[in-house]
């Protein structure tokens, strides 16, 4: 079944971090099947706190969403994502 991984930007602190962090993130995408459903486009807020960007990534399955979330790659891009910016990431299995 697939799976999404939703990342909130909610603040950005740190323009120069979240260069590093796209970058180090682009190479972290190696062969996992990611198929990128929203990247920063346009979005408003119809609830809830107001977000300063959103990610909406597919994967085949939650196990191959995690296996990239936690593999060493993007482990590595993610220290730089939590110097530039705080988010909240919500990994959801689809229907």
């Amino acid at each position: 079944m697939a799976a999404y991984v939703i990342l909130i930007r909610e603040k950005l602190r740190d323009d120069a971090a979240m260069k590093r962090y796209a970058e180090a993130a682009a190479a972290a995408r190696g062969d996992h099947k990611i198929t990128p459903l929203a990247f920063y486009g346009p979005h408003e807020t119809a609830e809830g706190a107001a977000a300063d960007g959103v990610v909406i990534l597919s994967f085949p399955t939650m196990a191959e969403a995690k296996a990239w979330y936690d593999s060493p790659a993007y482990t590595e891009a993610r220290a730089n994502r939590y110097q530039a910016a705080d988010y909240r990431v919500i990994f959801v299995e689809g229907v």
